[in-house]
């Protein structure tokens, strides 16, 4: 199992995330259960991101062209935030409609509700088994990836809840319950949405990837000997997993074979502490003037 491609893993729990939001669909409609039916339209938004991670790794495999430098890595983020605000129109109808039938409830067949949630929860878990993988994988990390791996474990919990609140129903004919448990996955569906469509924005606007300092990378830089300042620094994310940095490194004045050496010292630091593989440094000898233009963008 370990062998498995990325892009098969992918399809096979995209086809069990079908078959689960089928069979969640029926179940909800027969059953009369909008939890059933909040849970489905959560496997749809998983369904939605599993194809939007096959299309973005297909699509990102493309080299780069004359007029795309970088490739076409950012069609990922993209994906992410079209998930994302996807998930977050779902769960604001869901909310309404469990408000309409917390004000008028409707009686649920709780048996079916519990054997069909029952079905989903085993799915889920058989998912969970297909993606934890790649997700452990810092290599094969990516928003979309990671976004359907959360959503199903949040299927996972939605689905626990909904059986238990199944049985409380079938128990206590309390069926105000059902909307409470949909109400209460909404709510889950706008934690996601919201922290994907986030990472999407940061990285649209080329933020410091998560878990990189400035200051750190400026203190490592500083640390190599032939180097006496840094300035100008900017570290972004081409996209989830590929990072890029661009400085100015104020050196003494060397001989171009020598400056190569310091250069290889550079990368080698960037790629083993901060996993920074695209980096362009500009060697000075002189500092940099304040009314420079080219030692500050924000001019």
């Amino acid at each position: 199992m370990e062998s498995l491609p990325i892009h098969k893993r992918l399809k096979i729990a995209l086809t069990l995330v079908f078959f689960v939001m089928v069979v969640e669909v029926a179940g909800g409609i027969m059953a009369h259960s909008l939890a059933l039916l909040g849970d489905a339209a959560h496997m749809l938004t998983d369904a939605f991101a599993l194809s939007l991670s096959l299309m973005a790794l297909t699509i990102a495999a493309r080299p780069s062209t004359q007029t795309k430098t970088f490739g076409y890595h950012r069609v990922e983020i993209l994906a992410a935030m079209a998930n994302g605000i996807l998930l977050l129109i779902m769960a604001f109808g869901i909310l309404w409609e469990a408000y309409l039938r917390f004000t008028e409830p409707r009686e649920v067949h709780s048996l079916m509700v519990i054997a069909v949630a029952t079905v989903g929860l085993a799915t889920n878990l058989g998912i969970l088994y297909f993606l934890k993988d790649p997700i452990h994988n810092s290599h094969n990390h990516d928003l979309n990836l990671k976004g359907a791996f959360y959503h199903v474990i949040g299927d996972s919990l939605a689905s626990v809840a909904v059986i238990l609140g199944g049985a409380v129903m079938w128990w206590t004919q309390w069926y105000t319950l059902d909307s409470i448990i949909a109400a209460a996955v909404a709510l889950f569906l706008l934690w996601g949405a919201q922290s994907i469509i986030g990472d999407s924005f940061h990285i649209l606007l080329e933020g410091v990837p998560k878990g990189i300092s400035i200051q750190e990378v400026e203190k490592e830089l500083t640390s190599i000997p032939a180097i006496k300042d840094i300035h100008e620094l900017h570290v972004w994310s081409i996209c989830s997993n590929i990072y890029a940095l661009s400085t100015h490194a104020l050196i003494n004045d060397q001989k171009v074979n020598q400056v190569e050496s310091i250069l290889i010292e550079i990368e080698t630091l960037l790629k083993d502490k901060f996993n920074i593989t695209h980096s362009t440094v500009q060697f000075e000898s002189n500092p940099c003037s304040s009314a420079g233009v080219a030692c500050d963008i924000r001019h």
